[in-house]
């Protein structure tokens, strides 16, 4: 079995000698060369005396190539090895398929019609929208400017023509070896990212997140002027949980509140743990009044909820604080959160178990000096992060 795939424009003297007639005007020159290798009656051979490989996971090797005879050969070769392979005869062809079936490996012949190979090379590397795809440049070009030139356009490797089977396989076996690396790489590194956005008791977005998504939101919001609402919850009496039944008890209560929080809120709503038994929910696109009314029907479901954990059972509520933007009062993403925050406490100083808008009668009631000093105090203690207060 011949070991080499022949340089374009080089014919086997056997071959031609095989065939009477010459070969059409359109038969690429590399076709006679192949045809002993490429014909289906010794196809077969192309793996004979030698034991095919355990089928490498089923990577998916996109073959890119003008010419029919050569894909068949890599195809057969390749397959036999364990791979799966898909074709694509021109370089426009390439990137439709690229993009659509999102291969594990491509192998990229450099000249061909319509979009050559380096710069089918050059747009697949910039698409951010696909994964890490090894790209193995295939050329009868060696120099080492063709080959700067492929390196420069994205490509991870290069094999010239005539290419050694052996030499392509160990080249595809290590661009894999680097795919799957990176893509533990990109992994763990999500698995980092996620964490740190992460509260690790509740599973919802921790304060640091979410501060970040209410600078992103709030800024949105202004741009195409829409109305944006910020949403400070407070368990009610949280720290007698604590007191009483033990932190466990209170770990417990606390994740079955973020899972109602989740629940009612929206698919394009932020939910977080702020601080304690503090939580914030961002509602774009709604008004104050909708705010107050999806605050109500929150309220109502952590007052009609029974809070199990390991040993007992215990019923608690919730006051909360709504503000919104636009209104005179607030400019900032900063001042948004304050003012929901002043009206959670008012919620607190009023009774509990209640929602008080910052605009609303029941707040501008206790916007005395003396309340608004209470008001900063509870703001600092939130900012704080610090859990457990009375409540």
């Amino acid at each position: 079995m011949a070991s080499e795939l022949p340089n374009e424009g080089t014919a086997s003297a056997t071959a031609v000698a095989a065939a009477p007639d010459p070969a059409p005007a359109s038969t690429p020159a590399l076709a006679p060369a192949l045809a002993s290798e490429s014909a289906p009656e010794s196809a077969p051979d192309l793996t004979a005396g030698t034991t095919p490989a355990a089928a490498p996971s089923q990577h998916r090797i996109l073959i890119v190539d003008d010419h029919e005879d050569n894909v068949e050969l890599l195809r057969a070769r390749l397959e036999a090895r364990g791979y799966l392979t898909l074709s694509a005869a021109d370089g426009e062809e390439a990137l439709e398929v690229a993009q659509r079936e999102i291969p594990d490996l491509i192998l990229l012949d450099v000249m061909m019609p319509k979009v050559d190979g380096i710069e089918v090379a050059r747009r697949l590397k910039a698409n951010k929208a696909l994964p890490f795809i090894p790209i193995v440049l295939q050329t009868a070009l060696d120099s080492a400017e063709h080959t700067a030139e492929g390196l420069d356009a994205g490509a991870d490797d290069y094999i010239t023509k005539p290419i050694n089977f052996v030499v392509l396989e160990a080249r595809v076996r290590t661009q894999l070896r680097v795919k799957a690396l990176i893509e533990e790489v990109e992994r763990q590194r999500n698995e980092i990212l996620q964490i740190s956005r992460t509260d690790g008791l509740t599973k919802l977005d921790n304060r640091r997140h979410l501060e970040e998504r209410l600078d992103e939101m709030f800024g949105h919001a202004k741009r195409m002027n829409e109305p944006f609402a910020c949403v400070m919850c407070d368990l009610d009496k949280f720290k007698s949980v604590n007191d009483t039944y033990g932190h466990q008890a209170g770990d417990a209560v606390l994740a079955q509140l973020a899972a109602i929080l989740k629940r009612e809120a929206r698919e394009i709503d932020r939910v977080g743990r702020y601080g304690g038994e503090e939580f914030m929910l961002l509602l774009p696109g709604t008004p104050v009044d909708a705010a107050v009314t999806f605050s109500e029907r929150v309220r109502q479901a952590i007052e009609a909820h029974t809070f199990t954990f390991e040993g007992g059972t215990l019923q608690r509520t919730m006051s909360i604080g709504v503000a919104a933007w636009p209104h005179p009062g607030i400019s900032t993403a900063d001042a948004l959160v304050k003012a929901a925050d002043d009206a959670l406490y008012v919620a607190k100083e009023t009774g509990r178990n209640r929602v008080v808008r910052f605009d609303g009668t029941e707040f501008n009631a206790h916007s005395s000096e003396g309340s608004h000093d209470g008001q900063q105090q509870h703001h600092d203690a939130g900012a704080a992060g610090v859990g457990g207060g009375a409540g």
